[in-house]
């Protein structure tokens, strides 16, 4: 059963809709990516979202002071990005009814806006904060925040899988619709670029001093990231789409390491493979993949040989929209399949052939150390548009995802 995906809301560094995100990344444009300081003066490069965001909506019955909730960072940026996919959400709580559409979020975050602060507090021998209660850093309170906000009753559901949370949220949404639990479901990711991600990154030495540079053999690590990207999933097509679904998805864990890949990408095999024969395709089928890409030598070793192993010598075009965006962790796995989406949906409106392919911004050098993928096509072949893009995200802790999105 296919699963319809509406256009996309949007919001990260490339962009504050899904227009000019998927515009900045098939030129390839890093302006997003900018130097930030964090607590005790450390200083990083990161794609963090530039001027003032829009105030989120209050909402009454979250019981929450601005400081802990409504007007937090990871508040305002998922609002703004729901404001794009309004249309659709009013659509299918129109057709279905609120308690009949549900919430699949998938976040790092956890509330640390609110928590960090309180247990300085605590610490410094003030207390918590008079107005602070322990369901702020709770992993539920973002997705009961975007149900109350969006005016949808059905079931609330975040998931919390490292840098795959979002492409995660796809999936259990799917679920829900397949499982008959809701008819239509607001799937995707938000997270932010707060002190504790910086600093826990650089603490992994995982941060590279220089913007990301995937699967080159001068890649250094990950730049991180912030944004948001939401679906509304549905069982019918809601007219708006294009026809675009998502098709199949696949996961596995392999459990390797806590933080590191499995070095063969046996993990990453089985859940690519799982997406194609969810979705009743084969590897040839797939016209472009969004790799999951950060930069880290061993993540790009890994996800190339899987590729290589999936697809053999006949491989599709693929690219990492981290260079552009940054990784930003939970929302990334929703971030990369908004740009697939688009990638189909621009490409069925052009009369000429010449579909843009979001652009893989690197400096060339080829790791000879690890198989060699089609990276830095601009356009998919003229006069061939594609049907079907393939999405990978990789986790901490061996938890893999992919998502294969396209029109039959």
């Amino acid at each position: 059963m296919d699963i319809f995906l509406s256009p996309p809301g949007v919001l990260c560094c490339a962009g504050s809709d899904r227009e000019s995100f998927f515009e900045a990344a098939c030129r390839g444009d890093q302006g997003g990516i900018r130097p930030v300081t964090a607590s005790g003066g450390r200083a990083f490069l990161a794609g963090r979202i530039q001027g003032t965001l829009p105030e989120a909506p209050a909402l009454p019955g979250l019981a929450a002071p601005p400081e802990f909730a409504a007007n937090t960072r990871i508040f305002r940026i998922a609002a703004a990005a729901l404001e794009e996919l309004r249309p659709s959400i009013e659509k299918a709580r129109n057709l279905y009814g609120a308690g009949r559409v549900g919430v699949c979020l998938g976040s790092c975050d956890n509330g640390t806006e609110a928590s960090v602060p309180a247990h300085q507090a605590f610490f410094a021998g003030k207390g918590f904060p008079a107005n602070y209660e322990l369901r702020f850093q709770g992993a539920s309170l973002l997705a009961d925040y975007i149900a109350g906000i969006s005016g949808v009753t059905g079931p609330a559901l975040t998931v919390a899988t490292a840098c795959a949370s979002g492409a995660g949220a796809l999936v259990k949404g799917a679920e829900f619709i397949r499982a008959g639990f809701c008819d239509a479901v607001i799937a995707g990711g938000a997270d932010i670029v707060s002190d504790t991600v910086l600093l826990g990154f650089s603490s992994l030495e995982a941060v590279s001093d220089t913007i990301t540079n995937p699967f080159s053999k001068n890649r250094k690590g990950i730049t991180l990231g912030e944004g948001a990207a939401f679906f509304v999933l549905s069982k019918d097509d809601p007219g708006d789409a294009g026809g675009i679904a998502l098709l199949g998805a696949g996961e596995s864990a392999d459990a390797f390491h806590m933080t590191a890949p499995r070095e063969d990408g046996s993990g990453a095999v089985q859940a690519m493979r799982a997406a194609l024969q969810d979705a009743g395709i084969g590897p040839g089928d797939i016209d472009y993949i969004n790799l999951h890409g950060t930069g880290t030598p061993l993540n790009d070793r890994m996800e190339a040989l899987a590729v290589q192993t999936v697809f053999g010598e006949e491989q599709p075009p693929a690219s990492s929209s981290k260079p552009v965006t940054g990784h930003t962790l939970g929302a990334a796995g929703a971030l990369e399949p908004a740009l697939c989406w688009m990638a189909l949906a621009k490409a069925a409106a052009r009369k000429d052939g010449k579909a843009a392919i979001p652009a893989h911004c690197w400096d060339g050098e080829y790791d000879d150390a690890m198989p060699r993928l089609r990276l830095g096509e601009r356009y998919f072949p003229a006069g061939f548009p594609p049907r079907v893009c393939m999405s990978n995200s990789f986790a901490f802790g061996g938890c893999n995802v992919c998502l294969v999105v396209g029109k039959r």
